[in-house]
């Protein structure tokens, strides 16, 4: 019987301060009505003065330990996404494995944007799977704030800051119908890096930098490259779109979930949609909107999920889970 990764339990946290499109209007030249029509952000969560992105980690990182029954101390690796870590180094990862009382295995954190969560999630199946770890924290994490440009306002409207995590355990199972990941499909570009991007970092500037996008040419990958990765996903397990009882996307702009959705001509019922609450988290959203629909009862053990992404890099990856 081979070995594969059980999702335990998940958990995720978003700052107090909440950030509305009106209060952004008040500030720059936009609308609550403008935003809302292209992006369907209605808030975004603000991390407050001296809170950090491993701050918001840790929360979640011990609502999903919570969930899953375990300690720090029964966890033996975390992978840490994230594009905004609290220092250039040590790693954001070690900050939390102190925190949450973790005292062996290794802790590391890998970067791919927006689409981390699934990088990292990959990472921890595969160590799961070649026998070198049992319990696996993975965990997307950011303060995008810090990187946002609040006087362009094609970009600061739509990012927001938290934190989202997963208990991963090695178990036994085969075959489509056992829990667990049945397969992650990762990939990247490099070519297009200059339509996404911060224009600082230590050795190019020595500066942090703000975010920069060419928004509508994101668009058009995003959407390609989504579906693609979404079939590519199914066909890897011989399954068809109509098996995948959830789909949770990245929630970075509803209008780019919606067409990847009727590319894949799902019912938009099975799409987990969270963008209008907190903005586009990059690394977070994914385990923001998972930990969502898990909390309210539409996720339920045996379900089939098909989790997906697209970052900068570009990057992009699928996961198809049974929870």
């Amino acid at each position: 019987m081979a070995i594969r990764s059980i999702a335990r339990g998940c958990g995720a946290y978003l700052p107090e301060r909440i950030v509305t499109n009106a209060e952004l209007a008040a500030k720059v030249d936009t609308t609550d009505e403008w935003i809302q029509a292209r992006t369907g952000i209605k808030q975004r969560h603000i991390a407050a003065d001296g809170q950090l992105t491993s701050d918001l980690a840790v929360h979640a990182a011990n609502r999903a330990m919570e969930m899953a029954g375990v300690e720090g101390k029964d966890i033996d690796l975390i992978v840490l996404a994230t594009a905004t870590p609290d220092h250039t180094f040590p790693s954001t990862a070690t900050t939390v494995q102190a925190a949450i009382g973790m005292r062996g295995g290794a802790a590391f954190d890998v970067q791919a944007v927006c689409s981390g969560f699934i990088f990292a999630l990959a990472t921890a199946d595969n160590f799961i799977k070649a026998g070198q770890c049992k319990r696996a924290l993975v965990i997307g994490a950011e303060t995008f704030s810090r990187i946002l440009d609040w006087e362009d306002r094609t970009t600061c409207v739509l990012f927001g800051d938290g934190a989202g995590a997963i208990v991963l355990e090695a178990s036994e199972g085969e075959g489509p119908d056992a829990q667990g990941i049945l397969s992650t499909h990762l990939h990247s570009d490099g070519r297009f890096k200059e339509m996404l991007y911060v224009d600082g970092g230590p050795s190019a500037t020595q500066t942090v930098g703000h975010l920069r996008m060419q928004g509508r040419e994101v668009f058009k990958h995003a959407v390609t490259n989504l579906s693609n990765v979404v079939l590519e996903a199914l066909e890897a397990n011989g399954l068809e779109a109509d098996a995948i009882d959830w789909l949770v996307p990245h929630q970075a702009n509803q209008r780019i979930i919606s067409g990847a959705a009727r590319k894949l001509k799902m019912d938009t019922a099975k799409v987990v949609t969270t963008v209008s609450s907190h903005a586009n988290t990059s690394a977070a959203s994914v385990p923001l909107a998972l930990n969502v629909a898990v909390q309210d009862g539409r996720i339920k053990s045996g379900d089939l999920l098909l989790l997906e992404a697209m970052g900068g890099g570009f990057t992009w990856g699928a996961s198809l889970l049974r929870w």
